[in-house]
């Protein structure tokens, strides 16, 4: 870039795309590189953290970027495919300096970090962070009414300690619209006092979604790290089967003193799949999906369908059973999938339109069947019903895949074809 360059926030460059000299999409940047120096020189930026394709996370020097504009980041198209591994003097900007609480030198006032600047030198390919964005006030929920300002990189001091109990706010605010599968690959490559930091800013429902995602010791981490009271709150968030199989990587004694702190019916339906081996269809299965009396309307199935926090593969269709609608149901009549609803007029009954053609699976059912069974039906959901003829639960396409995967998959590379400068 040019000699006087526009200075960039790098909270706008959380997520934007990184492209290639010819517009293909190479990825999107996960953070920044910075090298602290002697003295109060302003950090010199290394370079760009960037999740490729196949979602590994790559190192891109800021020497083969040409332009960070419209949010958008231009590179050379030379992108060297090994994995980023963070060095001993190295920082990085959105996972490690947000939220740190410094010193103005001038006053000795403590400030909140909100933001930091960079601009590229003049005549040089080299970039700096040269401003900081922060607040004045102590932390705390009365913290954003504090005056925030913008001073030059010398004006503070503390980057270079440790800070025990640093916040979060910000670098949550940062990655507020990643889907959790991204927070979670976000996180996963936090160290273990940020990952723990960032957790405990998440609400309940949002940390719930990206413990799903997460492979299974950072799962554990991250809830052994939380007071056990909203250890509970979380897990009883997070889909049964989901919270079942987490507990399942708990100590015994652990494990109850959670469960006991769950809600009721929430423990209930957790230890109800805890009953069930692993990989079975029992064990698979959720114990929330839509459930419906006879008499209900086809309009009564898409209010239910058009609920914002269903998953796409719960929403695919519903479950048509006499009283109680709770599972373990009353008889289990059928089931309705989306498709028919869209067909038949709102005032239809859905008992007039289920599915008894299709067997519904055992819990005891093994995997390689379910898988099998998913295959032969073409479908994304399926029922599971016990010996009585009550509807247990439903089993979803993404709780096989889970199961099918290796389990260190979450951090495996998916090679994809395609992927420039691989």
């Amino acid at each position: 870039m040019a000699a006087g360059a526009p200075r960039i926030f790098v909270s706008h460059l959380a997520g934007v795309a990184v492209f290639d000299p010819v517009g293909d999409q190479v990825g999107r940047v996960s953070d920044l590189v910075a090298m602290l120096r002697v003295g109060r020189r302003p950090p010199r930026l290394l370079g760009m953290v960037v999740e490729v394709l196949s979602r590994r996370r790559v190192f891109v020097p800021m020497t083969r970027i040409t332009g960070v504009e419209s949010g958008q980041v231009i590179t050379t198209g030379v992108v060297n495919m090994r994995r980023f591994e963070q060095r001993p003097t190295e920082r990085l900007v959105l996972g490690e300096l947000l939220d740190r609480r410094v010193t103005l030198a001038q006053t000795g006032e403590e400030v909140t970090v909100l933001d930091v600047a960079i601009q590229q030198l003049p005549a040089r390919r080299d970039w700096e962070i040269d401003r900081v964005f922060v607040r004045r006030g102590k932390g705390g929920a009365l913290r954003r009414k504090g005056e925030t300002l913008t001073v030059e990189w010398s004006a503070v001091t503390g980057f270079s300690l440790e800070e025990h109990g640093q916040g979060a706010e910000n670098l949550v605010a940062t990655f507020e619209k990643l889907r959790p599968a991204d927070l979670a690959n976000a996180l996963h490559h936090l160290s273990p006092k940020r990952r723990a930091e960032v957790a405990a800013a998440l609400d309940d429902d949002r940390l719930a979604d990206v413990l799903e995602e997460l492979p299974e010791d950072d799962q554990v981490e991250i809830l052994g790290k939380l007071k056990e009271e909203r250890a509970a709150d979380v897990l009883e968030a997070m889909d049964p089967d989901d919270a079942a199989d987490l507990l399942n990587e708990l100590p015994e004694d652990e494990k109850e003193r959670l469960l006991t702190l769950m809600r009721p019916d929430d423990a209930a339906d957790v230890r109800r799949l805890m009953s069930y081996e692993e990989r079975t269809a029992g064990g698979l299965m959720t114990t929330e999906p839509i459930v419906l009396r006879p008499d209900a309307t086809v309009a009564d199935a898409l209010a239910r369908v058009r609920q914002q926090d269903l998953s796409p593969a719960l929403a695919a269709q519903v479950y048509v059973c006499r009283p109680p609608d709770e599972t373990p149901t009353g008889k289990y009549l059928g089931t309705v999938h989306f498709q028919r609803l869209l067909r038949d007029p709102p005032f239809t009954l859905v008992s007039s339109l289920v599915d008894s053609d299709l067997p519904p699976l055992g819990p005891d059912t093994p995997l390689p069947a379910v898988t099998s069974y998913f295959a032969a039906y073409n479908l994304v959901a399926a029922p599971v019903v016990d010996e009585s003829g009550s509807l247990l639960g439903a089993v979803t396409v993404d709780d096989v895949l889970d199961h099918l995967l290796p389990d260190d998959w979450r951090e495996t590379e998916f090679h994809e074809e395609g992927v420039r400068g691989g």
